[in-house]
């Protein structure tokens, strides 16, 4: 859930940010950057880590069969959406943001809900040509959303102390409902090399392991990524 300066109670001034990202182009020497950093910024990167190492999970799960490593790749989504609640918290509390932490802030969400979930849907039998292309929009989509809302965040609506009033499309932390689904299956044993994914696997054209092969579930992910670049849909902030 991208952090935005404009939503921070800090009373920053409107060059505050420029300055800010100013320090980063002016000092120099070794690991300047990481100097540079503030410590929301480095609770937004703890997003990004756990994120990755859901995907390495993934992976070593196909690579091992392991059931360890698969249940690893579902609950570090969950761990990195802890981190994404904590640094907007840890940014009020500091009394500062920026704009580079907003950028940090959406990576680590592409990271964390979009592509993680992504790769753990494909380790867990998602792994036609169709279901690639599905798994993709849904990725690029999330990519999008946030794309839209750090050039749009400006726009919204805001209440009394600032923040925006609702979300433009459902936000990308919201496809930890996906990871629960899959979790759920998992647990069940409904996955490849067990007892198979709900709705097995349909033939659109071509023979059977061409293709044109594709598992029904995995709409479930284009009709997620469709809600979340949706104009329409206004999901109420809490």
């Amino acid at each position: 859930m991208a952090r935005s300066s404009t939503s921070k109670p800090n009373g920053d001034a409107p060059g505050h940010d420029d300055h800010v990202l100013q320090q980063y182009v002016d000092t120099d020497g070794h690991f300047s950057m990481v100097r540079n950093f503030r410590l929301a910024d480095l609770v937004t990167i703890m997003n990004g880590v756990c994120g990755s190492f859901s995907i390495f999970s993934s992976a070593q799960y196909m690579v091992t069969n392991n059931d360890e490593c698969l249940w690893w790749a579902c609950a570090l989504p969950l761990a990195g959406l802890m981190f994404d609640f904590f640094d907007g918290k840890v940014a009020r509390w500091r009394k500062s943001s920026s704009l580079l932490g907003q950028e940090l802030d959406s990576l680590a969400d592409l990271i964390s809900f979009g592509v993680a979930p992504a790769v753990l849907a494909f380790a867990v039998g998602l792994r036609t040509y169709l279901d690639t292309v599905c798994l993709t929009g849904f990725i690029c989509c999330g990519l999008a959303r946030l794309a839209r809302f750090n050039a749009t965040v400006a726009l919204v609506p805001k209440d009394a102390g600032g923040k925006a009033r609702y979300f433009e499309g459902l936000p990308i932390p919201s496809s930890l409902t996906l990871v629960a689904i899959l979790s759920y299956w998992a647990r069940r044993g409904w996955i490849e090399g067990k007892a198979g994914l709900p709705g097995g696997l349909v033939t659109l054209w071509g023979s059977s392991g061409g293709r044109g092969d594709i598992h029904p579930v995995s709409i479930l992910f284009s009709l997620w990524a469709a809600a979340m670049v949706s104009k329409t849909l206004r999901v109420p902030k809490p």
